[in-house]
């Protein structure tokens, strides 16, 4: 397993009147975090804040490419990003949802104190594949093939790369002492937005470099022994 400390490369906020930073995603242009009671959105160039949808969002955060998703309580909605109006819901796996994240066509959710990420269909809810992890799940993401998630217990959180058929670590990132991983986007690129927890931020974190070897496409790695 490779091991570094992470490198934070910008902080957000804190933002007026949030008080706790749930799930992170990217549209491309603006970054969506979970603030509570709303869906707050921001500029990742100036860090100012560009919207606001009034919906429940304490958790998990996600973007299929239109619609945003938010896992609220034990169900996950579907929510148009330009009119704020909830298009559709279904049913969160229980124990505990915290991370969201949508990748080929499916919607990848983790579970802090079961320590698991489910993959689960986006139209039903069911799930289809379960990976077991060593730490708390907070945030998840994919990007370029490579699954990662957050994790955070006590003082200590980190980024980590796991192996999506057998969970196995492939490399970590820890974060300074105190400093907590709650919501995880990829960027697309080189960083990773990370939602900051109860400090109100979001922070920038920059994804290590990859050799040649490594793919540039998005595909999921399949193995069909999973759940």
């Amino acid at each position: 397993m490779k091991r570094s400390t992470a490198k934070i490369i910008r902080e957000y906020g804190p933002f007026p009147g949030v008080d706790q930073v749930g799930g992170v995603t990217y549209d491309g242009q603006q970054v969506w975090f979970a603030a509570g009671d709303k869906l707050l959105a921001f500029d990742p160039e100036s860090g100012k804040t560009l919207r606001a949808i009034d919906v429940a969002a304490h958790a998990g955060t996600a973007f299929d490419g239109r619609h945003l998703f938010q896992i609220v309580e034990d169900s996950i909605q579907k929510i148009d990003p330009q009119t704020g109006r909830v298009l559709a819901t279904i049913p969160a796996p229980g124990g505990g949802n915290s991370g969201l994240a949508w990748a080929e066509g499916t919607l990848w959710v983790g579970q802090y104190r079961d320590r698991k990420i489910h993959q689960i269909d986006p139209q039903t809810g069911a799930i289809l594949r379960t990976i077991e992890s060593k730490r708390f799940v907070t945030g998840v993401t994919w990007i370029d093939g490579e699954l990662w998630h957050g994790t955070w217990e006590g003082d200590e959180s980190d980024l980590r790369r796991v192996d999506p058929r057998t969970g196995e670590i492939l490399e970590r990132l820890d974060m300074p002492p105190g400093v907590g991983i709650s919501g995880l986007e990829s960027d697309g690129g080189d960083q990773f937005f990370c939602g900051g927890g109860s400090s109100g931020k979001v922070r920038t974190v920059r994804r290590p470099r990859r050799g040649s070897a490594v793919g540039s496409g998005s595909e999921i790695p399949v193995d069909s022994t999973n759940k």
